[in-house]
Parts: structure tokens; C-alpha cells; sequence
């Protein structure tokens, strides 16, 4: 463990990344560039086609809170 604090310290204080960032970077930049699933995509396709101000479109009613307790504000 302590060989291990070294080599991060030395890293550290030479301007480089520790080792783990590298792969960290990776999976984070794979997740990024994942297309987003169809079901998601209708979900907000069908989020967009509602206005607020008209309330739900297909029966007049205000729109419900996303925890279907009642109308938003």
C-alpha cells in the first residue's frame, strides 16, 4: 500500500494522471457515446408533444406531476 501512495504522489507531483484514470476516461466515454435506447427516444418524443399550459392532450385534464399526485403549478 505504501509503494502505492508513492507512485500516485510521484504522479502526482510530475503532472501525470494516476494509472486508473486512463480507464475511468474509457468507460466514461463509452457511456457518452451510446445511442440513447428506442424506448427512451418515444419517451421523449411523447414528453414533447405535451403543453403545459393545455394540460394532457388526449383528455384536457391538467398535467400530472411526474408522480401521477396531481396537476403541476
Amino acid at each position: 500500500m505504501a509503494s502505492d501512495r508513492k507512485s500516485s504522489s510521484a504522479n502526482a507531483a510530475q503532472g501525470r494522471a494516476p494509472e486508473w484514470a486512463d480507464g475511468l476516461k474509457q468507460l466514461y466515454d463509452s457511456v457518452v457515446e451510446e445511442d440513447l435506447p428506442d424506448s427512451f427516444k418515444n419517451l421523449l418524443a411523447r414528453l414533447d408533444e405535451i403543453d403545459p399550459r393545455r394540460g394532457n392532450p388526449d383528455n384536457g385534464s391538467p398535467s400530472q406531476s411526474p408522480d401521477g399526485r396531481g396537476a403541476q403549478q
